[in-house]
């Protein structure tokens, strides 16, 4: 199985299991598991990132198992985080901020919403290595999974810019599957919002979102038929999916289309998807005076989706209609008059209120963006520009810090420098050198324990911190590092080895003190041979034997290969 064939069986596995039945959904669940864990076999970092949203997301459209996606989500958080995912990062914002909805932490999501645009908004073009036909489709993912939110917060202004951008996205290279979602998703948006027009009486805005909604579903028709999504050949689209039916009955409602709804009324899909479609069926059975078969398809609908919490407008909108049908005209007129004056003044809150919400995520998305900027400002003053690790600044400041914590005693220092690193400079050039020095950094790192901390000292030299590590442990560690250094391919290393002075930090030992013992036992690798390590020479102020103390060298089997 190559990469792009888990990739792509991902994406029609994720496009399935939002219109498949709850026993479906598990199997395909538990078949994105297995994904999962061949992807991480594999290590490949932005395939990784992909499947772990494809099992998240698949958790989500699921009933019952939304929780599970946090643990994935938190994971995916992480890893997009440590290998520089900017695209990836957002989704896993904007895929939280949807399980927030589920468990109507509304504010709260949309602080989740404001972190993924604040990441969109300055993420690097193409924003991962892998072109720019990919970098476009995980934008548009991204942005398409915070337009889901916006959707279901009624926050429709808002939701209108973010499509429009993952329209943009992919405009020049979108294959059929995009072009279908795309159009779908503005339809399901466009009859929300005129739904809500209407209940604030806008009612010739509302009929101008209806009209658009249904010239775009009959525009998806083309690019359905080849979409990833679970159709029958030959069959339209809007005889296939509920809101695009939907669509055509709010822009002209009539019995023209109820047996069209009829059929598609309760199908799988999202829940609110079928309060869409209950309405306008309801809307349909209403111009023939049917008015007790609409109220019934919608108290069905209600009693069917009492549990979802998904997108909490559109219940408004079913209790609205249900409300507006019910309402027969012969109660008490003073009485029916301020029901009506209390609603229209509610409507009128909730508008307001939405307006507050517009506020609210474009300050939060602001303050998110100067906050990612001050952090990059910051980490830069205390990163190596060349390899990525922290600079001497940041040794300088990480060595007092572990110098005084308890937790990090006994607390090994060592100092790495380069074996033949001036010949690759001389010998091939600068560039090359720079290459050289990145190579080695990533292999030291990777070959030491996680709470280990790697800096570049400058020039060809590194320090190295092992926290909670006596000597034994530390050289073990750092002798991972040297074997790993000299196993590299020739064409990457180009020969270079370590030599390696390792000391244990001594009882109030200033930072000065004990970085020149290192660096006095690097030496005496280098005059051993090199491609070893050694530790300082014996000092009574170290409270040891002199045997324990008396220079240690650790060869490598073909150290002598070296000069």
């Amino acid at each position: 199985m190559s990469d792009a064939w888990l990739l792509g069986r991902a994406r029609e596995l994720i496009a399935a299991v939002q219109r498949a039945d709850h026993a479906e959904q598990l199997r395909v669940i538990a078949t994105l598991d297995g994904l999962l864990e061949e992807t991480q076999r594999r290590g490949e970092p932005v395939l990784v990132a992909q499947m772990l949203r494809a099992t998240a997301l698949a958790r989500l459209v699921t009933r019952g198992l939304a929780e599970e996606a946090e643990q994935l989500l938190d994971e995916m958080l992480a890893h997009t985080k440590r290998h520089g995912l900017a695209l990836l990062r957002a989704d896993a914002h904007a895929l939280r901020g949807r399980r927030l909805v589920l468990g109507l932490q509304e504010d709260a999501a949309l602080t989740e919403i404001a972190r993924a645009l604040a990441i969109l908004d300055d993420a690097p073009s193409p924003g991962v290595p892998l072109g720019r036909r990919a970098s476009d489709r995980l934008l548009s993912s991204a942005l398409n999974d915070c337009w889901i939110v916006l959707n279901q917060l009624g926050v429709y202004e808002a939701a209108e810019e973010v499509i429009a951008r993952a329209h943009q996205a992919i405009r020049d290279s979108a294959g059929p599957h995009e072009i279908t979602l795309q159009l779908m998703n503005r339809v399901k948006m466009l009859l929300g919002w005129g739904l809500r027009l209407e209940r604030i009486g806008r009612h010739d805005e509302a009929r101008e979102k209806f009209r658009t909604a249904a010239s775009m579903a009959i525009a998806v028709e083309a690019p359905f038929a080849e979409s990833l999504f679970p159709r029958e050949a030959g069959v339209p689209a809007v005889d296939q999916v509920g809101v695009l039916a939907a669509s055509l009955a709010f822009a002209a409602p009539s019995t023209a289309h109820v047996d069209r709804l009829r059929s598609l009324h309760g199908a799988q899909g999202y829940p609110h998807e079928n309060i869409l479609v209950s309405i306008a069926l309801a809307r349909c059975l209403e111009t023939e005076g049917r008015v007790d078969e609409a109220l019934e398809v919608l108290f069905t609908v209600r009693n069917t989706q009492a549990e979802d919490n998904s997108q909490p407008s559109m219940r408004l909108n079913l209790v609205r209609e249900l409300a507006r049908l019910s309402d027969d005209g012969t109660g008490e007129s003073g009485r029916h008059s301020l029901l009506a004056e209390y609603a229209e003044t509610l409507e009128d809150e909730l508008w307001s209120l939405r307006e507050s919400q517009i506020a609210t995520l474009n300050t939060r998305r602001e303050h998110e963006r100067l906050s990612a900027e001050h952090g990059a400002i910051t980490q830069q003053a205390l990163q190596d520009p060349l390899t990525g690790l922290p600079n001497r600044r940041a040794l300088d400041e990480r060595l007092r810090t572990l110098a005084a914590s308890t937790l990090a005693q006994p607390l090994a220092v060592a100092l790495v420098d380069l074996d033949g690193f001036k010949d690759v400079n001389d010998q091939h050039s600068h560039a090359e050198g720079d290459d050289v020095l990145r190579v080695v950094a990533s292999t030291l790192r990777d070959a030491l324990r996680g709470d280990d901390i790697v800096a570049r000292y400058g020039g060809d030299e590194f320090i190295v911190l092992l926290p909670g590590a006596p000597l034994s442990a530390a050289t073990q560690a750092l002798n991972r590092s040297v074997k790993a250094v000299a196993s590299l391919p020739h064409h990457l290393s180009h020969g270079v080895t370590l030599s390696v002075g390792l000391v244990s930090l001594r009882p109030q030992e200033r930072a000065e003190e004990v970085l020149s013992r290192a660096d006095a036992a690097m030496y005496q690798a280098k005059r051993r041979g090199g491609n070893q390590i050694a530790t300082s020479p014996a000092s009574a102020a170290d409270g040891v034997d002199a045997d324990e103390q008396a220079p240690v060298t650790d060869p490598t089997p073909d150290a002598a290969s070296h000069p």
